[in-house]
């Protein structure tokens, strides 16, 4: 099949340099260079990594009891109101 592709002068360059250093036809070295980036793209994305991953693990106190996952949000509230809490106290 035949398509254009509109590719920066400098990328054009190395790519008929690699093909005349190959033996290949421009075409045949850039056919293969896209067949192997689709094989790469075969591979599984970060996403589907990181559902595969096991859940964070859950911290416990040494009496067994364990620590509530926060959001981030509730973590940032928290910072905020030490960070204001020690303001307090210095100020007073």
């Amino acid at each position: 099949m035949r398509t254009t592709l509109d590719l920066p002068d400098e990328t054009f360059r190395q790519l008929k340099a690699q093909a005349a250093l190959r033996g290949f036809k421009l075409k045949e070295l850039v056919a293969q260079f896209i067949e192997r980036g689709l094989a790469d793209s075969a591979a599984p994305s970060r996403d589907e990594l990181s559902r595969s991953r096991p859940p964070i693990p859950i911290a416990r106190k040494a009496d067994g009891s364990v620590t509530p996952a926060l959001s981030n949000a509730q973590l940032y509230a928290i910072l905020n109101e030490e960070d204001l809490a020690q303001l307090d106290r210095t100020n007073d």
